[in-house]
């Protein structure tokens, strides 16, 4: 276990997530950004690690920035992909030779299916209104 709290607390609780602890490996690194925590897993594990549309992910890098807070120091998690790339979220340590991110968010979402018939267009009733018969009488005078 890594000898920094911030290391040792994503260590620790992204192996009792994972199938395969034995393949987390864990980067520190520190400048003038603040930490940066670099997280490898197995492929397998990979979604147990960035959850549904990528909450687990976030909830870790909610904590660490916690304990950042407790120790005055800004600490981001970057999740590195089996090929190298980093796996979504937000981050400030765009210096650190990152790769294009990929997100859950930008796969193709199919279209929701909606149950409902789509409204009928308001329809306006006009409602008539007399003749004024002594316009009528000047207009026809105007016109002779």
């Amino acid at each position: 276990m890594s000898d920094q709290p911030d290391a040792a607390f994503i260590e620790y609780v992204v192996k009792q997530l994972v199938e395969k602890p034995e393949s987390v490996v864990i980067n520190r690194t520190v400048d003038e950004m603040g930490v940066l925590i670099q997280l490898a897993v197995d492929p397998a594990d990979m979604g147990r690690v960035i959850g549904k549309e990528g909450r687990t992910a976030k909830a870790l890098r909610t904590l660490l920035r916690v304990l950042g807070a407790k120790n005055n120091s800004r600490v981001n998690l970057k999740i590195i992909e089996p090929d190298g790339r980093e796996v979504g979220g937000s981050h400030d340590h765009d210096h650190h030779d990152a790769q294009p991110a990929t997100k859950p968010e930008d796969a193709e979402q199919p279209m929701p299916v909606v149950d409902e018939a789509p409204a009928a267009p308001e329809v306006v009733e006009e409602t008539p209104v007399a003749p004024d018969i002594a316009s009528n009488d000047e207009q026809a005078t105007e016109v002779l």
